[in-house]
């Protein structure tokens, strides 16, 4: 029976979830990466790689919510707790555009302090000074600002965008059930309210990537759950750039458990790309799984390798150590047999490694 549902994906015919449960289920890893690499085929006939460089600001650590998955976050008022300063931010921004970045990823705690009024004039501030793409926040922070602030969401994303944010990071999906979300982060934005600022935003003009983070108290049914919302979203928008699968990393955090394995992180990768027919990109994440997996996601399914990350804390709080350069990210590409191209935060070439 999945036989069928494979060629299905491949000649671009929609999978239903129970399509996608049968092959869960059935498929083997390797049946399963094949298939996805013939859509991604399909999909990039060039043999390329895309990644971006960029810097991944934790412009605080502090925050409100205590989702028993994270490592990185302290409680208001701990001794640990920070705020970068204005000056702080503009240094890093300094050193990723040295190093030929074009874009920062700017995310952090739900800081109680820190209001509407401060991300304006944070964004304000570094559009003046700096040639940078502002790919920041999540409808995480989007749906606290809104409470924090008495104001719609929509009129958040309005003033934001206004002040400079230029693109919607997909973090704070985790899975997109609540069931799920009630048990790892009760207290942050549910999985309807995620979903309905993303579409505000692509209402809006805003492009924004979609992540989802496994590996920890979802079922199969859930994860797939999880695409088919993605999956709506993208039909009445078309406002998803990339979808970004990593598996949570269990180290110092309040969850704990057993990190999944490589084979489940590229059935996974491979079951996302056979599924998503509406999103171009799929993002392999060498922050999790290391360099040598990520090049074995290419052939599961990835086009994509995000980005050069010169500088993350969340995952490395939770105990992943993995980095990379430029160079050598170019040379993995390279390695797997395909040419290396920068691009943007809209997946817009910048320059082809020929």
């Amino acid at each position: 029976m999945y036989h069928s549902i494979l060629s299905k994906a491949i000649a671009g015919e929609r999978l239903t979830p129970r399509d996608a449960a049968v092959l869960a289920e059935q498929a083997s890893l390797l049946e399963l990466g094949w298939a996805a690499n013939q859509v991604r085929i399909r999909l990039h006939p060039q043999r390329t790689v895309t990644f971006v460089i960029d810097r991944n600001i934790n412009y605080t650590n502090v925050c409100v919510t205590g989702c028993r998955f994270c490592a990185f976050f302290c409680p208001p008022g701990h001794p640990e707790g920070y705020v970068l300063t204005r000056e702080e931010i503009f240094q890093k921004i300094r050193e990723t555009l040295a190093q030929g970045g074009t874009q920062i990823l700017m995310q952090g705690g739900l800081h109680p302090d820190l209001g509407l009024d401060w991300f304006e004039k944070l964004f304000r501030a570094i559009k003046q000074e700096f040639p940078i793409i502002l790919h920041s926040l999540s409808p995480v922070e989007i749906h606290y600002l809104s409470q924090r602030e008495n104001l719609p969401s929509s009129e958040v994303i309005r003033r934001l965008a206004a002040a400079g944010l230029d693109s919607i990071a997909g973090g704070g999906a985790e899975i997109l059930v609540d069931r799920v979300r009630q048990y790892i982060s009760p207290r942050k934005v549910s999985a309807g309210d995620w979903l309905a600022i993303m579409a505000e935003a692509h209402r809006q003009g805003l492009r924004s990537s979609a992540t989802m983070m496994f590996g920890h108290a979802e079922t199969w049914e859930e994860r797939i759950a999880h695409l088919e919302a993605i999956r709506q979203v993208q039909d009445r928008t078309g406002g998803f750039t990339a979808f970004i699968p990593w598996s949570f990393q269990p180290g110092n955090t309040a969850l704990g458990g057993i990190a999944a394995s490589s084979q489940e992180y590229l059935r996974t990768m491979a079951l996302s790309r056979l599924f998503l027919d509406n999103i171009q990109n799929l993002q392999a994440s060498w922050v999790t799984q290391g360099t040598k997996i990520a090049q074995i996601a290419l052939a599961f399914g990835a086009n994509d390798l995000g980005s050069t990350m010169l500088e993350e804390n969340v995952v490395r709080a939770a105990g992943a150590t993995y980095h990379t350069t430029m160079d050598e990210m170019i040379g993995a590409i390279r390695d797997a047999g395909y040419t290396p191209v920068q691009r943007d935060n809209l997946y817009r070439t910048i320059r082809i490694f020929s």
